[in-house]
């Protein structure tokens, strides 16, 4: 008898294909089936991935241990339903869901079936990042810029949703205190939707953090900045590469030296990093390191950001 973690995937288009190869590839998983809207899409990679075709996420049910939920946000809920009222245990793309009602629901439903229910933020399993985390004490102020050229893709939700997500969930984790205040400001440029944004998120503890997405921008910049009592980093996303500034007393000198350290982070990939952490997760019951509350709470300043940026453009 197989002990092998039986998967599923719904939703098999861009990203959606990528969780499908990972899974085929782990030795201690069997990837039972894909499922999508589109037959000649869910065929296409059920036969690059050497499994079966279904034209409903639903026909996985009963089929599967542990599913992945890539669809578009508006469906997350539909779909999660299926799987969660089931006891499956569930990665779910982010954001969580489309509205707080939905979110907190899925939240429920994971709650009451004792299941994992991962939220699939995938910075968190970029090296740089769980490295920038363990350097981090009490930060002051955090800079998050996160920009890129248009591409036809996810634009069925504002920048806010798409991009800026990631870093509010990165900056929620470094902060760990309530957010007091919010203010933003952005405004459509190719889309019906938001494309360039930027947000200031004030916290109980007295951090500060500016927040800019934008995917209309010429070139590519991911960076996040944290100033902390005496010490300063910055990571750079593409690079892979952390730059550290913190002062080093002189004896005799009146001032410290400033000391500039450069390190370079061994890449790996984050999507084999969190699908890896999601099937140890079903396994073996450990928490998710982005559970659902996270991701909830995550969409939850989304949308307070999205709201403040509404409000302003009204004003115009």
């Amino acid at each position: 008898m197989s002990n092998k973690l039986r998967v599923g995937v719904v939703g098999v288009g861009y990203l959606g294909r990528f969780h499908a190869l990972i899974y085929s590839r782990m030795a201690d998983v069997e990837l039972v089936g894909v499922a999508d809207i589109n037959p000649e899409t869910a065929g296409r990679v059920a036969e690059e991935c050497g499994c079966e075709a279904f034209d409903r996420g639903r026909e996985l049910v009963g089929l599967v241990d542990a599913v992945s939920i890539v669809v578009p946000t508006t469906a997350h809920l539909t779909e999660a339903r299926h799987f969660l009222e089931q006891g499956v245990h569930m990665l779910l793309e982010k954001p969580i869901a489309a509205t707080g009602e939905e979110g907190r629901e899925i939240v429920q439903l994971a709650e009451k079936s004792g299941v994992i229910l991962q939220i699939g933020h995938l910075e968190r399993f970029n090296a740089g990042v769980m490295a920038l985390a363990e350097r981090i004490i009490r930060p002051r102020f955090i800079e998050a810029h996160r920009m890129s050229g248009f591409v036809a893709r996810a634009t069925d939700v504002d920048v806010v949703s798409d991009l800026m997500i990631h870093d509010i969930d990165i900056i929620l984790s470094l902060v760990k205190s309530e957010i007091t205040a919010i203010s933003a400001v952005g405004t459509p440029v190719l889309t019906p939707h938001v494309d360039i944004a930027n947000a200031r998120l004030e916290f109980a503890n007295g951090t500060v953090a500016n927040v800019i997405a934008s995917r209309v921008s010429e070139k590519t910049l991911r960076r996040i900045r944290v100033f902390a009592e005496n010490s300063y980093e910055s990571l750079d996303f593409i690079e892979q590469r952390i730059d550290t500034a913190y002062p080093r007393p002189r004896p005799g000198k009146e001032w410290p030296e400033v000391v500039m350290e450069r390190a370079d982070i061994d890449p790996v990939k984050p999507l084999d990093a969190e699908l890896a952490a999601f099937v140890e997760s079903a396994r073996t019951g450990a928490p998710p390191l982005v559970d659902g509350q996270v991701g909830l709470d995550a969409l939850e300043v989304a949308l307070r950001v999205r709201e403040e940026i509404h409000n302003r453009m009204e004003m115009f």
